[in-house]
């Protein structure tokens, strides 16, 4: 085998990484230290993919139980509003979305942060003088979770942490691990209608703290900070010098005796990165719009992390292009009967389910003030024979044919979470089996069945 040595500039003393040899017997070139070394597979998976945990999954899919074979399963686990077709989305919306096809217009790719005129739109319709945005605030994502992704990745490195609420949105803690970010729960308190415990929260914090994730409304609460609480939230946040990731999926989502602020209007330092989408207020959860609101009046963002936000952008491209392109017609020509009516039928069966439910006995609902959902404690020691929450809701789903999540998934054990936009009927025979489950299980103090309870 003749060996040919390549010249680079007229030098032929070079690395031998540069020799070259030429093979002219039609053997194999030798191979060095690998030689006689048998080839073998060694695929595996990776690290980020082995830490990537979605405990709903993990809890739901370990409930080997079927539903009551006599009677039909009714769910009251799933966040998406349009499963029952009980609350379709705004003619307008639709006709939005058909205009923007036949255009032909929105058919290739877009920028990889949103068109500048869906941002422009985005932009108008959530600025004020508190918080005042542009186009250059806003970053289209693939709905509210992409967006929760990017703020997550641009705020925190691995070995730092996060805080993050209990009960809480169980996405927070998967991407966060996934990405190798500590999560450090703070407590919620269902007897001051799910509040932040703010003494709690704030002895969390250490200098490997990022950032401060604050769900309001809340899911799986559907609770709704009022506006001192959310100023006391951001007292903490300012004093310990740290930025929030504000998701506000269900901004605007709340009942007509209640007020919705976001915690922008009310921050004179601290930087917000607020993330939210057309998924629940619009009901299109699989259009998958959503969008991060920059909010940085002080510059202590500056340009690093819109920057960061740019690139992590770039990775993969965002939402759907059409749904950009009905995006101005969407926020501004759905009707405000529209949300009226989305609203109303939330509250009533909020209303319907908290009442029904106050009166069973070993249960303990906490009413809720907006999003979709609430929160039933169950008091464990009134039914013995269940060791915690998932055995619980496993026999309601074998007995009754009810299926509702219980809170080990948000991290809150001995609570379940009902989903309040099944129809109305529904809902009212679901809370009727609930209680026949309750009163064939319950116990008094003293080990034996006391249905007369105090409540």
């Amino acid at each position: 085998m003749d060996s040919y040595l390549i010249q680079v500039n007229g030098n032929t003393t070079l690395p031998s990484l540069l020799d070259v040899h030429v093979n002219l017997n039609g053997k194999a070139p030798s191979l060095g230290k690998s030689k006689g070394r048998k080839p073998h597979w060694a695929v595996r998976a990776s690290d980020m993919s082995k830490r990537t945990f979605n405990p709903i999954r993990a809890i739901v899919d370990s409930m080997k139980v079927e539903p009551h074979p006599e009677k039909p399963l009714i769910s009251l686990s799933l966040g998406d509003p349009t499963v029952f077709g009980n609350l379709p989305t705004d003619d307008e919306v639709i006709q939005a979305m058909k205009e923007a096809l036949d255009s032909r217009r929105y058919n290739g790719y877009a920028p990889s942060v949103g068109y500048l005129s869906g941002r422009e739109v985005v932009a108008k319709y959530y600025s004020c003088p508190e918080a005042p945005l542009e186009a250059q605030d806003v970053i289209l994502t693939s709905g509210c979770s992409q967006a929760i992704e990017l703020a997550l990745a641009v705020l925190a490195n691995p070995g730092q942490n996060i805080l993050v609420p209990r009960p809480g949105f169980s996405l927070y803690k998967t991407l966060a691990q996934s990405m190798g970010i500590e999560v450090k729960f703070y407590n919620l308190l269902p007897e001051k209608s799910w509040e932040i415990d703010l003494k709690q929260l704030e002895s969390l914090v250490d200098d490997k703290t990022a950032c401060l994730v604050v769900n309001n409304p809340s899911n799986p609460c559907g609770s709704v900070f009022s506006k001192s609480h959310l100023q006391k939230i951001l007292a903490v946040a300012s004093r310990q010098c740290i930025p929030i990731l504000a998701d506000e999926i269900y901004a605007e989502m709340v009942f007509e005796d209640c007020k919705s602020e976001s915690l922008a209007k009310l921050s004179k330092n601290v930087p917000i990165l607020s993330c939210g989408g057309l998924a629940k207020r619009w009901l299109v959860p699989g259009w998958r719009m959503g969008w991060i609101l920059i909010h940085d009046r002080r510059e202590i963002f500056g340009k690093e992390i819109r920057d960061g936000l740019l690139r992590l952008s770039q990775r993969i491209l965002g939402p759907c292009t059409v749904v950009q392109g009905a995006l101005k017609a969407i926020l501004h020509r759905t009707s405000p009967e529209f949300y009226h009516n989305t609203l109303s039928f939330l509250k009533s069966n909020a209303a319907l389910c908290y009442d029904a439910l106050s009166g069973v006995c070993g249960l303990r609902p906490v009413r809720p003030s907006g999003a979709m959902y609430l929160m039933v404690g169950i008091e464990m020691e009134s039914f013995p024979e269940f060791e915690n929450d998932v055995e619980f809701t496993e026999r309601l789903i074998a007995e009754q044919s009810v299926f509702c999540l219980p809170a080990t998934c948000f991290e809150y054990p001995n609570f379940f979470r009902v989903v309040l936009t099944v129809p109305e009927e529904m809902m009212v025979e679901a809370c009727q089996r609930i209680q026949q489950f309750c009163e064939r299980h319950y116990q008094g103090s003293e080990g034996a069945p006391d249905l007369e309870c105090d409540k």
